[in-house]
């Protein structure tokens, strides 16, 4: 009688499953039914990711959320904001749903962007404690959301005890202290073109500052300080952080690429022994070549498809549709070339840049490029801000705090633009997350929509690309293969609605429109494709 029992209730198990996967398959068109606001939210539901395709959200630390009332943004400030990210149910739609958090650095420093660390081991006072870091990490697995820290291991803060003990060590010529070759240092006659240099007072020793005399190059050649940066990763991965973004790669041996991939292959291996399914990112801001140098290491962001001028942003603004779809494809070919478990990373700006939303003038073209970089493959990375249009730019000034303001929440928090910041306050969009919440039409609620399409479709991520044919100059797109299945995802970046016959795909038989998103509509008749303006979707 049990063993009837348990067969029953296997049976009926199974027909609920089945039955809820028939009622996911390839939606319609049409978007989906607002819940009603008295209508109580469903519990959350796991999102079963289990791998690194993921969407990641950037968060200058020091701008995002004060949670103090101090004007600085802090970690507590954003386990406050948490549920603005992810709110635990990935199709809730009341959150962006990002799988994955980037933190600038949070390290103590003197300086407001923390990129020069005066000790890897304390959180900077002014963003919170170890014990805000443990709570966030927590809450991150809690919601399997990846977070990784952004690490600057080429140089340290001119205050760092180890520069500091080094200064001292050549001064002194005292060869016995351990901290004698802890930084990259010549003579005068030693000196190389193109490198940065700062004398130490008192004798013949200049020591390499590529980025601020304030930020001293460490020495890789030195193997104590290799032991040294494997063992503050270490201590993070062991808090349980999911990996890191490493900044400045070409910089460990700056203007030897062939060194700097050496070292950053020992790095990662040894990483991987800690962590074996690490998320790790590197930034060579650098040409296509070097870049795909360091896929040999780690996954790298994709200058070219970022920035005004950008493949992304270029294709947004209505060039050549084939421009952008042999670029990417043609890239991921080169990813997979160089190490068949690499990725892309594409992104539209970052802190070091000129926010994107300066860049069109039109925000319909914004949505076009969140298109274009939110459903191709990899793992794309939205800059925080980003999602609700805010500007910010070096200005005449020439400083990054104009990139990195304070986030626009428009509710009590006392956050600030940073220090040296002088974005004139007329420039910056007059719109808040409070009033792009409220309005379904929204920008921000247009990235909900969007990421949440992009996690539909894991074939978007994971899939392998080619260029579909028959294209036109405004109209393009791709096939992609992913699992045994053929999918087909096509962009209209022009301001009129085309008709595409979907027999020109030769060798595919696709009828069936899953969905779509843009401006405009879209739809299928038999194997008459048609798409409005400024418009994507996927089809099998």
């Amino acid at each position: 009688m049990n063993a009837m029992k348990k067969m029953m209730k296997f049976a009926i198990c199974l027909l609920l499953v089945v039955t809820f996967l028939m009622v996911t398959a390839c939606s319609s068109a049409q978007a989906e039914p607002t819940r009603p606001a008295t209508e109580p939210a469903p519990a959350p539901v796991a999102d079963p990711i289990d791998d690194n395709f993921r969407t990641f959200y950037q968060v200058f630390v020091g701008s995002f959320s004060d949670s103090n009332n101090d004007g600085i943004g802090d970690l507590r400030g954003v386990i406050n904001r948490f549920d603005y990210l992810n709110d635990g149910d990935i199709n809730s739609g009341k959150s962006l749903g990002v799988q994955g958090i980037w933190l600038s650095p949070i390290f103590s420093s003197p300086s407001y962007h923390k990129y020069d660390a005066k000790d890897y081991y304390q959180v900077d006072w002014r963003f919170g404690s170890e014990e805000d870091l443990k709570e966030l990490i927590a809450l991150c697995e809690a919601r399997n959301v990846k977070l990784i820290l952004d690490l600057a291991i080429n140089h340290t803060s001119h205050q760092h005890e180890w520069f500091l003990q080094f200064k001292e060590a050549r001064a002194k010529g005292d060869r016995s202290n351990p901290y004698y070759d802890y930084y990259s240092c010549v003579t005068e006659a030693e000196k190389q073109g193109g490198i940065a240099y700062q004398k130490i007072a008192g004798v013949d020793c200049w020591y390499e500052c590529n980025f601020s005399t304030e930020m001293p190059e460490l020495n890789f050649d030195n193997p104590e300080v290799r032991q040294a940066m494997l063992d503050v990763a270490k201590y993070y991965l062991d808090l349980g952080v999911d990996g890191f973004r490493f900044d400045a790669v070409k910089y460990i041996y700056y203007g030897d690429t062939a060194r700097s991939v050496e070292f950053w292959e020992w790095y990662m291996e040894e990483l991987r022994k800690i962590k074996p399914d690490i998320y790790c990112v590197g930034e060579c801001w650098s040409g296509e070549s070097e870049i795909l140098e360091y896929y040999s290491a780690m996954n790298c962001f994709n200058f070219a498809a970022s920035q005004a001028e950008g493949i992304v942003a270029s294709a947004a603004k209505g060039q050549s549709m084939s421009t952008y779809t042999n670029y990417m494809a043609s890239f991921q070919k080169k990813v997979l070339e160089k190490n068949p478990d690499g990725m892309a990373i594409p992104f539209l700006s970052n802190h070091d840049m000129d926010r994107i939303g300066g860049v069109f003038i039109l925000e319909n073209n914004m949505r076009m490029a969140a298109n274009l970089y939110l459903l191709s493959p990899g793992s794309p990375v939205i800059y925080y801000g980003e999602e609700i249009g805010m500007r910010g730019s070096r200005g005449s000034e020439m400083t990054d705090a104009n990139r990195r303001l304070a986030m626009l929440w428009g509710d009590d928090d006392h956050i600030r633009n940073p220090e040296g910041s002088t974005y004139p306050d007329k420039n910056q969009i007059q719109t808040t997350v409070a009033d792009q919440l409220a309005d379904e039409n929204s920008l921000y609620n247009y990235y909900c929509r969007l990421i949440s399409i992009r996690h539909k479709y894991p074939a978007i991520a994971r899939g392998i690309y080619t260029v579909a044919k028959g294209g036109s100059k405004n109209f393009g797109g791709f096939v992609i293969e992913y699992e045994g299945e053929s999918w087909c995802l096509l962009h209209n970046n022009g301001q009129t609605e085309v008709t595409f016959d979907l027999t020109k795909l030769e060798g595919y038989s696709f009828d069936t429109l899953c969905d779509f998103v843009g401006v405009s509509n879209a739809k299928l008749e038999g194997t008459i494709l048609t798409v409005g303006s400024q418009t994507s979707v996927i089809i099998k």
